[in-house]
C-alpha cells in the first residue's frame, strides 16, 4: 500500500496487480451518506423482495464462482479448489439466509403483565465490517447475507491486501439489483476507521482480526455506545488421548493445520499428545505431514499454497528459527524454499 493508493500482490509469484486508489475524506463521507439513503429505502421494503435478490446474489456466485476462485487466488494464494469452495460456500449462506429470515425476524410474543407484548426486530441502520483476508469472500458474505435481510446497510473495510475481491463483492450486489450503495465497499487505511464508527449514520461495527485490532475497534464502538461484534485470534488446543484413533486423528490434526495455509481462526494450533501415544501419534503425523501437496495455488491438485504476503512468511520463520535455537526439534522443513512468493517451509523437505 502507498500514501494514495492499494497495491494487489500474487503472494505465490510476487507479481503486482491492480491498483486501486484510497477514499479520500469528502469521498469517503459521500459514500456514506449514500449507503444511508440506500438503507432508509431498503428497510422498509417486504422480505419477499429482500429474498429474490438474496437469491440472485446466490445464482451469481455460482455462476461467477472461477471468476471469483481465481481473484482469491491471485490475491492471497488460496489454491484454486479451496477458493472455489470458497464462492460455493457463500452461495450457500445467501441461499440460507434468504430462505429463513422470514422465521428468524418474525415477532416473539411473550407472557408478561401487559395485555400483549412481543420481541420485534428492527434494523439497526448502517453496519461497518472490517473484515481480514484469510477468508476474503465467505468473512465478508457471512456478516452481508444475514445484515441485508435484516434491513440493513453495510460498509466494508476490507484487508489491504484484498482490494479486487472487496471491489467484487460491492459489484455483485449491485449487478443482481440491490440498491446502488447498500453494501459499499470503502478503500481505506486503518487509520479512518476510528473516523467511521465515530460516523453519526454508523449504528455498529463488526470485525474479525487480532486482538489489537479488536480493542481498538471496541474501544471507540464503546465510547459512542454503539454495538460491536468482534472474532478475534486464539491458540487452539488439539488434545490426543491414549483411547484415540490415531490414524484418524493424525489426519485430522493435519488438514487443521495446514488449512488455508495454516491462516485459519479454527485451526488447531497446539497438539498435546499423552505420552502413551506419543511416538506412533508423531509417526502417523509426520507422515501425512510430508505427503501434503505443496506449490503453486492455480494446480488442482495443491493443498497448501503460500501464504498470504511475504511479510507474514518471514514472521512466521522467525518463530521457528528461534523456537529450534530455545531447545525445540525440528522434524520437517524449517527453512524458505527457493521459490517466488511467500512460500513458507515445504512439507515434504527433509529438516
Amino acid at each position: 500500500m502507498t500514501s494514495n493508493n492499494i497495491q494487489s500482490i500474487n503472494p505465490a509469484t510476487g507479481e503486482t496487480g491492480n491498483s486501486y486508489k484510497l477514499l479520500g475524506q469528502k469521498a469517503l463521507l459521500a459514500k456514506i451518506e449514500i449507503a444511508n439513503e440506500a438503507q432508509v429505502g431498503w428497510c422498509s421494503t417486504n422480505l419477499g423482495y429482500r429474498q429474490n435478490l438474496m437469491m440472485a446474489a446466490a445464482l451469481a456466485l455460482h455462476e461467477r464462482q472461477n471468476e471469483y476462485a481465481r481473484l482469491m487466488m491471485e490475491e492471497m494464494g488460496k489454491p484454486i479448489r479451496d477458493a472455489r469452495a470458497e464462492v460455493e460456500k457463500c452461495a450457500w449462506v445467501c441461499e440460507y439466509y434468504a430462505k429463513n429470515a422470514a422465521q428468524m425476524l418474525a415477532d416473539e410474543v411473550v407472557v408478561t403483565e401487559a395485555k400483549s407484548s412481543v420481541v420485534a426486530f428492527q434494523p439497526l441502520g448502517l453496519v461497518l465490517a472490517v473484515m481480514p483476508w484469510n477468508f476474503p469472500f465467505w468473512q465478508v458474505f457471512r456478516f452481508a447475507a444475514p445484515a441485508l435481510m435484516a434491513g440493513n446497510g453495510g460498509l466494508l473495510k476490507h484487508a489491504s491486501n484484498v482490494p479486487g475481491c472487496a471491489a467484487a463483492i460491492e459489484e455483485l450486489f449491485e449487478s443482481v439489483g440491490f440498491p446502488k450503495g447498500l453494501f459499499t465497499n470503502l478503500h481505506i487505511n486503518s487509520k479512518q476507521v476510528a473516523g467511521i464508527i465515530r460516523h453519526p449514520l454508523v449504528k455498529a461495527v463488526t470485525l474479525t482480526g487480532s486482538e489489537p485490532a479488536g480493542r481498538s475497534v471496541a474501544k471507540v464502538a464503546g465510547e459512542c455506545l454503539k454495538k460491536t461484534v468482534l472474532e478475534l485470534g486464539g491458540s487452539d488446543p488439539y488434545l490426543v488421548l491414549a483411547d484415540a484413533d490415531l490414524e484418524h486423528a493424525a489426519e485430522i490434526c493435519k488438514n487443521s493445520r495446514l488449512m488455508n495455509a495454516g491462516q485459519s481462526c479454527i485451526s488447531a494450533k497446539r497438539f498435546i499428545v499423552v505420552k502413551e501415544v506419543y511416538d506412533e501419534f508423531m509417526k502417523l503425523f509426520q507422515e501425512k505431514m510430508a505427503a501434503v501437496t505443496f506449490g503453486d495455488p492455480s494446480d488442482e491438485s495443491t493443498a497448501m499454497g503460500p501464504m498470504a504476503r511475504k511479510d507474514l512468511r518471514d514472521e512466521l520463520h522467525e518463530q521457528v528459527t528461534r523456537s529450534i535455537e530455545a531447545g525445540a526439534k525440528c522434524l520437517l522443513g524449517g527453512k524458505i524454499p527457493k521459490l517466488d512468493g511467500a512460500f513458507t517451509h515445504r512439507p515434504s523437505s527433509p529438516a
